[in-house]
């Protein structure tokens, strides 16, 4: 009996230790939300605004952290090496995933580190001056390009950023010499257009819309897309500015390190759904130009990935964008 009893007490114990071993489920402490992008730019306006509904729907903290720097490939490092345990995430743009990479072959990570989750918003670029350089049209615009060859400004995110790449289509189907100025972030961009320091900047809607209303030290003059946008119904599309052949669209999406378990995956893709699916959060991001748009699947996102790539990547071909 004694033997049996030591048997027995051996076992339990082991069956404890086994218990003990096991890991919380997820999530089970605060989450680090990183962004590439300085506080006041679009990526920023993105996190913030569904950070507490995103917290609420993982049941734990979410930390906003801004790490700004390289075109947005300084935050997409810090994900990429991060433990693959869905507790450092990435809210990224073409920049990181599509851009950089093609424009860097010496990055210190590949795309394929980082695990898509899915799409969060879609917006145009709003294509903005300022006010003192008198120009009030995309053709206005291209005249004063024309006439004095690199003489104006254009400021952006940064190198490899979508504003950045929405200049150089620009120039590239206009010919228009209009100089890079690039800055950590779109909130420091459009600061340099509104101190005169840039003359123009092809922002993003949160960035530019809130300094470009009545009386604003921007004037928009158009948006990136083919055709007007109904998030900024008041501004022309390319084709109604002359510009027909011009189209970008520009996105945020949600990315985990690569081999995070697929139960985590599924966590933080319901979570994210769940959050950007709140009518507050909706009317938030409407109201700085920015529609919800969500993939069906992280699967569909991958694929979504996969073709829109292709574009940025020519794009950086043909226009033969280089990192300065």
């Amino acid at each position: 009996m004694k033997k049996l009893s030591v048997v027995l007490a051996m076992g339990l114990a082991a069956l404890a230790t086994h218990a003990v071993a096991q890991p919380a489920p997820y999530p089970s402490k605060p989450i680090r939300l990183v962004i590439g992008f300085a506080p006041g730019g679009a990526a920023d306006y993105v996190a913030r605004a569904m950070s507490d509904s995103f917290s609420k729907a993982l049941g734990q903290p979410v930390v906003v952290d801004n790490k700004p720097g390289n075109g947005s490939s300084i935050a997409a490092d810090i994900v990429a090496k991060a433990p693959a345990d869905g507790y450092t995430l990435l809210i990224a743009s073409p920049s990181s995933i599509s851009v950089n990479p093609a424009l860097n072959p010496k990055l210190s990570y590949k795309p394929s580190d980082l695990l898509p989750v899915t799409k969060m918003t879609t917006s145009p670029l709003v294509l903005a001056v300022n006010p003192a350089t008198g120009i009030r049209s995309v053709p206005e615009l291209i005249a004063a390009a024309k006439k004095e060859p690199g003489k104006l400004n254009y400021s952006t995110s940064g190198n490899g950023s979508a504003p950045h790449l929405g200049a150089a289509l620009f120039t590239l189907l206009t010919g228009a010499q209009i100089t890079h100025v690039p800055y950590r972030g779109g909130a420091l961009a459009v600061q340099s257009v509104m101190a005169g320091d840039t003359q123009l900047t092809f922002g993003t809607s949160p960035s530019v819309l809130p300094q470009a209303g009545s009386g604003g030290r921007l004037r928009a003059i158009a948006v990136s897309t083919r055709e007007r946008s109904p998030l900024v119904p008041d501004l022309p599309g390319m084709k109604e500015a002359g510009l027909p052949e011009y189209n970008i669209e520009f996105w945020y999406g949600m990315f985990v390190p690569a081999g995070t378990p697929p139960a985590v995956v599924k966590k933080i893709y319901d979570a994210t759904i769940s959050a950007m699916q709140q009518p507050s959060v909706k009317a938030a991001l409407a109201r700085e130009g920015t529609e919800v748009s969500l993939s069906s699947s992280p699967e569909q996102f991958n694929s979504f990935l996969t073709e829109d790539g292709k574009f940025w990547v020519n794009l950086v071909k043909s226009a033969n964008v280089k990192v300065e």
